[in-house]
Parts: C-alpha cells; structure tokens; sequence
C-alpha cells in the first residue's frame, strides 16, 4: 500500500532519532519515496550523510539551502507529500505545531501540509503526562493529525508506558494500515452533522446545549481518510475546530431551522448521512429585537417545536442511502435508542450515555453502543477519533451486507 506514496519524515532533537534510519529503510523497502525534514536540534543526534544516504535524497534542515538566495520551499513540500510523518516527535516540536510556532523548517512544512499528518511522540513520561502535553496532543488530534502510541496506535487514557516512540515496523503498520483505508469509500458522498443549534432569545442571548462537535469532526475526518466526499453541516463550535482535509465541505449553521434547510438540500444526493448534531428540540416563538430587560422576578418563555431532521430524513430516504443516527440519553438508554432507531428509519443508531464517565459533551473520549435492529455491540472508552473508526467500520459492514 506505500508502493509509490511520498512521505515526508520529520525528525526533531530526541534520542529516538537513531530509529529514524528504521522507519526510512522500511517506507523505501516497500517503495515509498522519503523526503527528510530536521530540526536542528536534530542533527545532533543523527547526521544528515546518513539519513540522505538511505534516502538518495539530499536532507532539509534550513530555510536557506546556500549563501545564494536559494532557498527551499515548505509549501511545494506540502503539496508533494501523500503524508507527513514526525518520528520522533520531541514535547516541544509538539507544542510548536499546537500552537502555530513556526521557527523551523520543519513546523513551517507541518503548517503548509495538505495531506495526512502522523505524529510519533517521544520523550520522557513525565513530560509526556504533563497536563500541557496532553492538552498539546488532544489539540494536534482535534486537528484530525493521527497520533501514533506505544501499543495502541493512539492516544489512550492510561499512561503506563507510553512517552518513548513506538517501534518502527509498528508505525509503518499504522501508515500502511491508513494508506489501506484510503479507498474504501471513494466515491461516497457523505453527510454529516455536528455540534449544537443556537436558537435566539434575543440578539444576545439563547437556548443550546454543551456539544462540542469533535465526534462529528472525527466522524468527517475519518470518512474523508477513507476517500468519501463529506459534506459536514456543523452548528456553532469553537474556532479552534477546523477541516483541513479537502474532502471535506463545510456548511456553517446556527439554528436547527438552518440545518434542516441545508440537510433537506444536500440528503437527496448523499449515499449516507450520519445525524450526530445536538440539534434543540424547541425554539423561542418570537425573537425580541433588542436585548430584553429584566423586569420582574420571572420571564416566561414561549417554545414551539423546531423541524425533525432525523425523522425528515428518514421519510426521504430511498433505497440505497443509509441513515444512521445518534442518541445521548440519561436513562432507560437502550431502550429509548431502539425506540428512535424505529421511530426514525435509522439503519443504526450509536448511543451514548450521560451515566458513563467520560463519554457525552465537552470531552476527548467517548463510550459507545451500536444498536442495529439485530442487536448490541458495546464499546470500550476510547479517543473520539478511535469511535469514529468503530462507527465507520460497522457502516461499511451495514453497506456491503
């Protein structure tokens, strides 16, 4: 699957550097073509003769290649690469590319990336549970970069161990295990919302709730690796939530009413769609015009029913197009999703409970239960990013059954 891929490696100032070799002689031994990038620190563990040796590629470590003006351009590096691979990743480099600092060849390469970016974290585990490496790597992965663990391929909730880089034949598998998945949904066109509606009180005020939409960026993230066309409808997020990859278009709404517009536009020409937005069930009969007073000890607030996105989807769905549901409940779980899985012609419905630490709004995990007419598979904590693969992998089960 690497036959012919152009990968570009970042190697940073870590002792792990020497393992930098092993990646490169496995990635050209099944025929990718390898492009170095160095930090400076870099190269004072590991030379640029040798690296450019197993390479036959001269290394990149400077702006500038000469006293000539010559100079090396980490944009066209960007639209070169099929992936970018930083191993070893140092804590540093890591806060460097969480944060946009680019005073190096190598962030500035990472920041002009268009392809999928992979990151081996190395160093010590002190600084690798440090609160801000943490906060570091779940901003890189919100990012939708894939973070490459000891032992479990990403990040996971135990630290037992993690810290120093994962071995090399391992990290090639998680490339190769990518690059595998790539195309098993070209050609699908995919709809999916995310985040929450916003339904005005008044021009500063109104009713919502606390999803944060990084289920359904992981969701996009994840259907667009896999070759799909995502159409990513998504209510207000944080800034800080971006969609980088091109395959993915992005539709910004407030309102459950704008997302059902666009939902009813886009669905006819979808294969599937998958409903994980937090969409308020009621919206405020009137809007006031300008910011209400306070008046007296109570305000009453007068609601009416929003559009059923779900349930409009599920009377529109035509043979061939897949529906698949999202369901967040506080009690009697099971049994209010295998109600809506019915209720609203969803071919499987994933249920998350409030009950289960960890999982819901505002959070970088999520636990999981799929529910098909057939039955339940439950889900361990894991990474949103990990969910979405579980969710993804039963749909293209549910598709090719």
């Amino acid at each position: 699957m690497l036959q012919g891929k152009k990968i570009v490696l970042g190697i940073t100032g870590s002792i792990a550097a020497y393992k930098s070799c092993l990646i490169i002689r496995q990635l050209v031994k099944r025929g990718a073509e390898v492009q170095v990038v160095i930090t400076p620190a870099g190269k004072e563990f590991i030379t640029p003769i040798t690296l450019s040796a197993l390479t036959s590629k001269p290394v990149i470590s400077e702006f500038f290649s000469q006293r000539d003006g010559t100079w090396h351009s980490h944009v066209d590096l960007g639209l070169w690469a099929d992936a970018m691979l930083i191993a070893p990743a140092t804590a540093s480099t890591i806060g460097k590319m969480a944060h946009g600092v680019a005073d190096n060849m190598l962030i500035t390469t990472y920041l002009s990336m268009k392809a999928p970016v992979f990151i081996a974290p190395a160093m010590d585990l002190d600084m690798y549970a440090h609160p801000s490496t943490q906060q570091n790597l779940r901003t890189l992965q919100a990012y939708g970069n894939h973070i490459i663990e000891p032992g479990t391929g990403f990040l996971a909730s135990k630290l037992e161990g993690k810290g120093r880089m994962e071995e090399p034949e391992n990290i090639v598998a998680v490339l190769e295990d990518f690059f595998s998945q790539q195309t098993s949904m070209a050609g699908q066109k995919v709809l999916i919302t995310a985040g929450p509606t916003y339904e005005k009180i008044d021009p500063v005020r109104f009713i919502g709730n606390y999803s944060s939409g990084k289920m359904g960026f992981a969701l996009a993230n994840e259907c667009a690796n896999r070759g799909a066309q995502v159409e990513l409808v998504c209510g207000p997020v944080s800034s800080s939530m971006q969609t980088p990859h091109p395959n993915i278009h992005r539709t910004d709404v407030e309102s459950a009413q704008e997302m059902y517009e666009a939902c009813q536009r886009l669905f006819p020409s979808m294969k599937l769609a998958i409903l994980c937005a937090a969409v308020a069930d009621f919206t405020p009969v009137t809007v006031a015009s300008e910011k209400m007073k306070r008046t007296g000890d109570e305000m009453v607030i007068r609601l009416k029913p929003n559009p059923d996105i779900a349930a409009s989807l599920g009377e529109m769905k035509k043979e061939g197009q897949t529906l698949v549901g999202f369901a967040l409940e506080t009690n009697d779980e099971v049994s209010n999703a295998q109600a809506k899985l019915k209720k609203k012609n969803f071919d499987f419905i994933v249920l998350n409970s409030l009950n289960d630490a960890g999982a819901g709004f505002r959070t970088d995990t999520n636990k999981i239960t799929i529910i098909t007419s057939n039955g339940k598979t439950e889900y361990s904590l894991k990474p949103k990013s990990e969910v979405a693969k579980d969710i993804i992998n039963q749909l293209e089960e549910v598709m090719g059954a």
